[in-house]
């Protein structure tokens, strides 16, 4: 819809009215690059009007910078648009006023961002709609504000607007902000990729027909087939990974396949895979496991005609508003004038699942007093790329990528992490410091009264597992004021062979434990005859050590035991 289109079906309500009172406000002010002021306004509504977005946030879109950049007051909208267009406006007027300068200005409009996300997530949608003309007016502006308002824009805006799925606005941000950040790497892309790009799109229209072709003959329901070029600053980001090496980047210009229904998609899959065959390891079924900020479809790269890798992407045609658009697709679906999310406007209209960061968000905030810390573990625990982990129990763990078992352990309960004494993962016992991948199984092996070791801080990557490391350790410090003079006990490494079998390691920890001897950790591995388990313990005391031994050896299926001071 477009902002025209609402002025059309109603030419005295909220935003026909919106559209004249922001006009008139505006009047005779100019932007930096000599255009009226009002076209600003416009642009940002327009964008609130595409994303499906109702009137009340389009008015307010409209009225956005009518209190702070002109002599109109919040009163006066209040009074002639209604409390809730006068909520959003105030909303994205206090955090436009705080300035990206300093870690303590930072932070503080980021704790603003993370109250309306909680309050009424509109607001950040019209602040988003706001950035995005910014940037593309970013131009005018004084080169030295270039720079600060193009990374603010990378580092802040373009990820909440990953975070809430709105990929096409993610990436539209980014790609604006970054010959600003990075015009040099700019320019190369430009040089060393327009040719190729140009050259795949053109393979795409070939291969295009003969996937609707070959799906219209098995009875596949196809909306829509097109293709997909991906957005510079993505491709960089890839090519770092790559050794700047063009040619193992296989997404360059992905097909994108719009089918009816759940059951299609998994159809035109494999219809695809029987004509082209799929590279092993590259089928990524995001429909099954959503991404953590809601993404769904299914993807694989195929041997393509003249043997050609191709990404081919499939969908439903919700699916594909929900991953172009996100949190504002789902708004759009929601609103029906009798539905529970329109009368409850100030809480979010996405279901609790889909938003449950949001909450996690607010109530992790509070918990962080030096800004500093604050600012590097937002980044980190929830504007970073994303794994999805998984229970035993199939529940599902969104944590940042590089993250691990410990990372993990905290992000189900504080109780759970304090306690952790070892991790098995996909059925194998890995080390602490292992990093985790999506779809990994996780199961957390605890001990009644472990403590945290202080060496997980070396390699935990959340804000909120570091945050309680730290505040058991002082606790457990508190105490036993002796541990504050005391040096840390010297470590045991206890060596055990064994047959392996189902509940082994949790018979070991159980013997150590009653034992009232500590885990640190727990690594595993095969050898020819026997798995072998190495445990490090906080103990020297030798008769102890010993008498845990010969407990040891009574399990069943140990073979082999022996210790060492480490």
């Amino acid at each position: 819809m477009t902002v025209q289109q609402f002025i059309n079906k109603d030419k005295y309500g909220l935003v026909a009215r919106a559209y004249e009172f922001a006009k008139k406000a505006h009047q005779g002010q100019k932007r930096k690059n000599g255009e009226p002021y009002f076209n600003h306004s416009l642009a940002a509504a327009e964008s609130v009007a595409e994303w499906g977005l109702d009137e009340a946030t389009v008015a307010a879109a409209l009225l956005h910078d009518v209190v702070e950049d002109t002599p109109r007051t919040l009163d006066e909208v209040k009074q002639n648009f209604g409390e809730e267009v006068a909520f959003l406006v105030d909303g994205v007027t206090k955090i436009g006023k705080v300035r990206y300068r300093g870690v303590e200005a930072k932070v503080e409009n980021l704790r603003k961002f993370i109250l309306y996300l909680s309050q009424d997530i509109r607001v950040i949608l019209v602040k988003l709609a706001d950035r995005l003309h910014n940037m593309k007016t970013l131009y005018a502006v004084h080169p030295q504000k270039q720079k600060r308002i193009a990374l603010e824009t990378m580092e802040i805006y373009a990820p909440l607007a990953y975070r809430l799925g709105m990929q096409k606005l993610s990436g539209e941000l980014e790609d604006l902000a970054f010959p600003y950040i990075y015009p040099e790497e700019h320019k190369w892309l430009i040089a060393n990729v327009k040719e190729r790009y140009e050259e795949r799109e053109k393979y795409a229209q070939r291969f295009k027909p003969l996937i609707e072709e070959t799906l219209n003959k098995n009875s596949v329901n196809l909306t829509k087939i097109d293709s997909r070029a991906k957005r510079y600053t993505s491709l960089y980001k890839k090519l770092l990974r790559y050794d700047m090496n063009i040619e193992q980047i296989h997404d360059l210009v992905a097909i994108r396949t719009i089918v009816n229904t759940v059951e299609d998609c998994y159809a035109a899959l494999g219809i695809i895979h029987k004509l082209w065959p799929p590279v092993p390891g590259r089928i990524k079924d995001y429909i099954a496991l959503p991404k953590p900020n809601g993404y769904r479809s299914l993807h694989t790269v195929v041997f393509g005609p003249e043997k050609k890798l191709t990404e081919i992407q499939i969908r439903t045609a919700q699916m594909h508003d929900e991953a172009e658009y996100g949190i504002a697709a789902h708004l759009a679906y929601q609103q029906t004038k009798d539905s529970k999310a329109y009368i409850e406007r100030r809480t979010s209209f996405a279901d609790a699942k889909t938003l449950s960061w949001i909450q996690q968000l607010r109530n992790w905030q509070k918990d962080f007093s030096d800004p500093e810390d604050f600012l590097r573990s937002l980044k980190i625990d929830f504007f970073k790329d994303r794994i999805l982990a998984l229970t035993p129990k199939g529940e599902v763990i969104d944590l940042p990528a590089g993250a691990t078992p410990v990372d993990f352990a905290y992000q189900i309960h504080s109780e759970i992490g304090n306690k952790c004494v070892g991790a098995k993962v996909n059925g194998k016992i890995m080390p602490l410091n292992s990093e985790l991948k999506s779809g990994d199984v996780v199961e957390i092996l605890i001990q009644k009264n472990k403590k945290p070791s202080g060496s997980w801080l070396d390699f935990v990557k959340t804000g909120s597992a570091r945050h309680q490391i730290k505040a058991a350790l002082r606790q457990g410090k508190n105490e036993n004021p002796a541990l504050r003079v005391k040096s840390s006990p010297q470590k045991t490494e206890i060596k055990i062979a064994a047959n392996d079998r189902i509940g082994l390691l949790k018979d070991i920890s159980a013997i150590i434990s009653r034992s009232h001897i500590n885990i640190i950790g727990v690594n595993s591995g095969p050898s020819a005859k026997f798995a072998i388990f190495k445990i490090l313990c906080e103990s020297t005391d030798k008769n102890k050590i010993e008498k845990l031994l010969l407990k040891l050896k009574k399990i069943k299926d140990v073979k082999e035991i022996s210790y060492r001071l480490v």
